[in-house]
């Protein structure tokens, strides 16, 4: 046989056998699951949460075209506070926590609905670091409660008693940037809870809520306003909780005319900072709702 012969037989057979190989349908898949070339390992149902343990939830992946809107419709809200993250920080290839039943978690707070501590105080801050928490009360009862963002590992919000003692509607980080690098990391609706003994001031403020602990100490609350203006999204802010702490906590009802510069409080709310971060499992705990 001439090996131009030869030459096209072996092409023939390899093309054969390519297109076998590429064609063929699979006799196994695996489930959806996270990337393992996601850097930011954005499995939300990994983070555990104490006050999920009585609610049925299973782990669901984010596949393309999806967002909490079109998954949930009007409930988005809630299934939103339900992991601690905003609709920015939500995206193909991910994993979130919804529950079995969404009545489950229409009223859902990890917060206490009376906290003895706080009885005595007009108005009353408590953080619980370990469900990413806040909640506001006015005399020991909870008149409302936010998911929070806290520090992050190695940057720790610290825990304690403090108190509210600075607002500033306008603030922006000293030290920070937005991702682009573009500008100081907005602060707004800003609340200085504590300074430490190198001077570090630590705020609460409206921040990106990614479902997890991100920050460098302060806690970050809720503001799609914010959002909107600084990275264009999302088109129609809803979430604005940062808002609703700042005039409850240090509005012109409580103070005089607010400026929208840093000023300093006197006799403001106390803040209690309390737990500890929460646990990462190395599976998502939703797996026995599964079997």
């Amino acid at each position: 046989m001439r090996l131009s012969n030869k030459i096209v037989l072996v092409c023939f057979f390899t093309a054969i056998l390519v297109g076998f190989t590429v064609l063929r349908t699979p006799s196994v898949t695996d489930s959806p699951a996270a990337s393992p070339g996601d850097e930011g390992k954005e499995d939300l149902s990994r983070v555990e949460y104490p006050s999920l343990k009585s609610i049925k939830w299973h782990a669901q992946f984010i596949e393309p075209h999806q967002s909490l809107e079109s998954l949930f419709g009007a409930d988005w809200i809630l299934v939103a506070r339900f992991n601690r993250v905003d609709r920015r920080h939500i995206y193909p290839g991910m994993t979130i926590k919804v529950p079995d039943n969404i009545e489950d978690i229409r009223t859902y707070t990890p917060m206490p609905r009376f906290y003895q501590p706080a009885a005595r105080h007009e108005k009353y801050i408590l953080v619980d670091v370990t469900e990413q928490w806040l909640g506001a009360y006015e005399h020991g009862k909870l008149a409302f409660s936010t998911p929070a963002a806290t520090g992050k590992a190695t940057t720790e919000t610290p825990i304690g008693l403090f108190n509210i003692s600075a607002r500033d509607l306008n603030h922006t980080s000293s030290l920070y940037k937005t991702a682009n690098d573009e500008e100081q990391y907005p602060m707004d609706n800003a609340l200085r809870f504590h300074i430490d003994t190198d001077n570090v001031s630590y705020w609460l403020h409206a921040r990106d809520l990614p479902g997890r602990p991100a920050s460098h100490g302060c806690i970050g609350l809720f503001d799609e306003e914010m959002q909107k203006r600084v990275f264009d999204t999302p088109q129609l802010p809803v979430l604005k909780d940062s808002q609703k702490l700042y005039e409850w906590a240090a509005g012109e009802e409580e103070y005089e005319d607010d400026m929208g510069e840093a000023e300093e409080l006197e006799d403001g709310p106390v803040v209690e900072v309390r737990g500890s971060l929460p646990r990462y499992l190395d599976r998502p705990p939703a797996q026995k709702h599964l079997n």
